[in-house]
């Protein structure tokens, strides 16, 4: 693909008088991993609510790059469309995990739902997708039954990291992915995403305040401040050599703690 698969232009977000987010532009190219960071206020999820059709924009343009060769804004698309995308091509990683899974149903179920989004309907072969899938996110197969109320919080994390990839989409959004694990179970979840990401060729978005996470996922980050970009760069590049002062000051403090 020689064009980007997601395209933001002038993105504003208001609430009121209040501006959540305002003068947002970049790309995201297929296979790519996009951070956004800064502190709480940033505005970095309200950014991420309104690029994946949580939230409407105040103003502004949001194209996604259609399998079929299209690359409308999401506003022109029909309800049914968005709607299709969010269920297949596209998947949400929330903080908590229980917002981004059904609590009440078993595991298989939780990710054979995903399948039946695209029309998979032999019980039988979802079942082994499923099982193979628990497999992937280091879940046992003879889980495949259980419910999430029954896993701890970063087996739902794994089991909903599942649910949004069984359907192998081609963008995914994160929001905080590891934010209310504890450190071990960070480490153990970021080193399943990376494989995964790196695997299936995905293109994330991420948003995390965490710049340890965002390095460790990311090839560019977009860094925010008061709802507005201050800087955005290759990783490695706006970590080793902040220049915004903001940046400076961020890095500087995670060096620091």
């Amino acid at each position: 693909m020689t064009s980007p698969i997601l395209s933001v232009s002038n993105l504003e977000r208001r609430y009121g008088d209040f501006i959540g987010c305002t003068d947002i532009s970049f790309d995201v190219w297929p296979g790519e991993v996009v951070a956004i960071v800064g502190e709480s206020g940033s505005g970095k999820t309200t950014l991420l609510n309104c690029i994946s059709g949580r939230l409407d924009r105040s103003s502004g343009s949001i194209r996604y790059n259609m399998r079929d060769g299209r690359f409308p804004d999401l506003a022109d698309l029909s309800e049914a469309e968005r709607r299709f995308l969010m269920r297949t091509d596209w998947g949400f990683v929330h903080q908590n995990p229980a917002d981004g899974l059904r609590m009440r149903v078993s595991a298989g179920a939780n990710v054979g739902e995903r399948l039946m989004a695209i029309g998979d309907r032999h019980y039988g072969e979802i079942r082994n997708t499923a099982t193979e899938w628990l497999g992937r996110v280091e879940i046992a197969g003879d889980r495949i039954d259980d419910k999430p109320v029954a896993f701890s919080g970063g087996m739902r994390q794994r089991l909903q990291i599942a649910r949004n990839l069984v359907t192998r989409p081609r963008l995914i959004f994160m929001d905080e992915p590891t934010g209310g694990l504890d450190v071990s179970v960070q480490a153990r979840v970021l080193d399943l995403l990376r494989g995964l990401v790196s695997d299936l060729g995905l293109a994330v978005v991420i948003v995390t305040h965490d710049l340890a996470v965002a390095r460790l996922l990311s090839q560019r980050m977009i860094v925010m401040k008061t709802g507005r970009i201050v800087e955005t760069g290759l990783t490695d590049r706006v970590l080793d050599d902040p220049h915004h002062p903001y940046t400076q000051l961020l890095v500087a403090s995670i060096l620091e703690s």
